[in-house]
């Protein structure tokens, strides 16, 4: 084989492993019989996310999962794929929750790595139910503001009465 291809291949092996890395979420899926329009507003979607699309060789991807730990990975990587890294673990399953419903056959959720742990798509349909680290973080603060702000309404609605 020639020297310029290998190299070629060995970078998008690494440009994979790399992202995998920064990523907490990958999703894989597939995607035939999309559009090249539904797949830029597919990707615009992502963006706002935070998460990123890419297409791969399914060989180079079973290289960088082998690299990255991901055996289970493997079993995903028949027909064309499209690789989903996500920021956070709920951004990238939201919109592809979300655009699978809107365009049926034509995008198949197979599953993921999510942090590590293998997911298959009813996992990675869970996944978008939740809600983001905000909306969590958010949910904390209030069961956290709850028992105090009962404790000031208690206190002036004694002090009220006298």
């Amino acid at each position: 084989m020639n020297k310029d291809v290998l190299l070629a291949k060995q970078e998008a092996v690494q440009e994979i492993v790399s992202k995998a890395k920064a990523s907490s979420g990958i999703i894989v899926a597939e995607y035939r019989g999309l559009t090249v329009a539904q797949i830029q507003e597919l990707r615009r979607a992502l963006r706002g996310e935070g998460a990123s699309m890419g297409v791969y060789k399914n060989s180079l991807v079973e290289r960088a999962s082998d690299e990255l730990g991901y055996a289970d990975l493997k079993t995903l990587l028949e027909g064309p794929n499209a690789l989903f890294f996500s920021e956070n673990v709920t951004g990238a399953a939201k919109v592809l929750v979300k655009y699978a419903r809107r365009y049926g056959e034509h995008l198949n959720i197979k599953g993921g790595v999510f942090e590590g742990t293998f997911a298959d798509s009813a996992k990675v349909k869970e996944v978008a139910k939740l809600p983001n680290r905000e909306g969590l973080i958010s949910m904390l603060l209030s069961c956290l503001q709850a028992p105090v702000r009962q404790f000031a309404c208690t206190v002036k609605a004694v002090a009220d009465a006298k």
